[in-house]
């Protein structure tokens, strides 16, 4: 098994079983498509359900797009780019780049700093852009749109502009995809059934992603084989029904926030991406379990303190690494002024894990259950069954708190707010 959840230090293995059926309800709601938001389930068979002459197009695309740029400028905010950043971090080389171009992120803030820079920035380099908007409208991919567009279309011209800005948005309808049509731009489509933040494995973020340089085969091959373990029904092999059963004898509990752990500094981002998907998705009529992030041991020494000792309201999930991609021993030193040949002839990563264990006893003793998630390595196949894996856990783990975990209604009366006191037309 490439992902495996380990609950022994969850406190709560034995109360599962008093939940397992509901938990089966929630599953059979979700995969027999009668739960609400069922016209947003088409990531469940995305995996291999997928449109097959897009995704040719997504290659010959990226191929292009390696050829004529050093940068790709990824325009889109939440699902647009969450899951794209989530992946490109987690692959990637800390100091450098893949075989592709340069990921820069636009649109998913309103800082008129960022844009200013990113326009002098890119100045000096060959670039694309992909403009990610299901309706083209979204206040801060629009405004960023506008930007970028002048500033390509000054530089290469229109016409040359035109083969450098491609399109994910609507299949037939709103603004984008009526500039797209209009202009000529290659155009991607973010299916009507796949929600923004179940969005990662459409063109949203193989995309970019395939420019980039990151092998799109495997991460797709990592949902199918994700999507074969994680919609079965027997729950003994199924670890996203299991864990989604885990957090809700939590909540019961009232643990009501959810602390997702890593101990790998490229996992940042898809801790990010999690963040987005579960709140979004569980966050609805006073109900849903908090999400929050932290990367161990780096937040130890800021925020141990709070989780150690402070309100018992919180557990962790800690995804562990098992096979780091580089590593390195710790030397003896005659000296020995720092203290450390005791764990001479030792590596990083056994240091790591160990900090990890010692936290875990720690963190339970201090009365904070812990979940541990493993996959075996950090490469394209882990990850795409990571996504699914989770994505499949928030969904039965919305119909267990009885919400939509489709919608996201809240997120509305922030725009509603804003365009009042910008004056928009109709607020």
């Amino acid at each position: 098994m490439t992902v495996k959840l380990d609950l022994t230090n969850s406190g709560i293995e034995k109360k599962i079983e008093s939940i397992k059926e509901k938990s089966f309800g929630a599953l059979d709601k979700l995969l027999s498509k009668t739960g609400e938001g069922n016209d947003f389930l088409g990531w469940i068979d995305l995996p291999e359900n997928y449109n097959k002459e897009e995704y040719d197009r997504i290659k010959k695309s990226a191929e292009k797009i390696k050829k004529d740029s050093e940068v790709l400028v990824v325009i889109g905010i939440g699902g647009s780019y969450l899951g794209t950043k989530a992946v490109e971090n987690a692959i990637k080389p800390y100091f450098g780049k893949l075989d592709g171009v340069e990921l820069i992120y636009a649109g998913h803030h309103l800082s008129s700093t960022y844009m200013v820079e990113l326009l002098d920035y890119l100045k000096d380099k060959d670039y694309s852009l992909n403009v990610i908007s299901k309706s083209g409208t979204t206040t801060e991919p629009a405004v960023a749109f506008r930007f970028l567009k002048e500033a390509i279309e000054k530089k290469y011209g229109k016409e040359e502009s035109v083969k450098r800005i491609y399109v994910t948005t609507d299949k037939e309808k709103g603004a984008l995809k009526g500039l797209a049509n209009e202009v000529g731009y290659e155009s991607f489509v973010v299916p009507d059934d796949v929600g923004g933040r179940f969005s990662v494995l459409t063109a949203v973020g193989l995309l970019p992603l395939a420019a980039a340089g990151v092998n799109i085969d495997e991460l797709m091959e990592g949902a199918r084989l994700g999507r074969k373990k994680y919609t079965t029904k027997n729950f003994e092999d199924n670890i996203a029904l299991q864990y989604a059963t885990a957090r809700e004898v939590l909540y019961d509990e009232n643990k009501a926030i959810e602390i997702l752990v890593s101990y790998e500094e490229k996992m940042r981002y898809l801790a990010e991406w999690w963040k987005q998907l579960f709140g979004e998705s569980e966050g609805k009529d006073g109900k849903g379990i908090f999400p929050a992030s932290t990367i161990f041991t780096t937040d130890l020494h800021s925020m141990g303190q709070m989780i150690q000792d402070g309100v018992r309201n919180i557990f962790e999930t800690v995804i562990s690494i098992e096979n780091p991609e580089k590593n390195l021993n710790i030397n003896e030193e005659e000296a020995n002024l720092d203290g450390l040949n005791y764990i001479a002839g030792k590596s990083v990563d056994y240091v790591n894990k160990k900090a990890m264990e010692g936290t875990v006893v720690a963190h339970v003793k201090g009365g904070v259950p812990n979940i541990k998630i493993e996959i075996d390595k950090l490469d394209e196949k882990n990850l795409g069954e990571l996504l699914y894996f989770f994505e499949i856990t928030v969904a039965v783990s919305g119909y267990l708190l009885e919400v939509n975990p489709f919608n996201q209604p809240g997120v509305e009366e922030y725009k509603t707010q804003m365009f009042k006191l910008l004056g928009k037309p109709g607020y």
